[in-house]
């Protein structure tokens, strides 16, 4: 059974900093790569960065550029996004989602929750 479960979510401080984690299981998790989205409500999904499966080649939206780091380890199953220097706009629900677009198959996980306020 495939499963991505985000954790590391909640309140933060604008300025702050949180760490999320995404633990996958039930796939070649190092063959997929990794990404992280966010969605707020009545917003289309945004892809905030993303990780090829050896984790040597990232990418960031310019929203989140200088701010955000996204990284992986294929011998734990996990990929993690810190973010630094939070603002009140990063609010909102944080997915992850691993895709190998040669076998098509995408994955995503439940989100957790970022709240950035004072």
């Amino acid at each position: 059974q495939v499963q991505l479960v985000e954790s590391g979510g909640g309140l933060v401080q604008p300025g702050g900093s949180l760490r999320l984690s995404c633990a996958a299981s039930g796939f070649a998790f190092s063959s997929y790569a990794m990404s992280w989205y966010r969605q707020g409500p009545g917003k289309e999904r945004e892809l905030v960065a993303a990780i090829n499966s050896a984790g040597g080649i990232t990418s960031y939206a310019d929203s989140v550029k200088g701010r955000f780091t996204i990284s992986r380890d294929n011998a734990k199953n996990t990929v993690d996004l810190q973010m630094n220097r939070l603002k009140p706009e990063d609010t909102t629900v944080y997915y992850c989602y691993a895709a190998h677009a040669l076998l098509g198959r995408y994955y995503w996980g439940q989100g957790t929750q970022v709240t950035v306020s004072s």
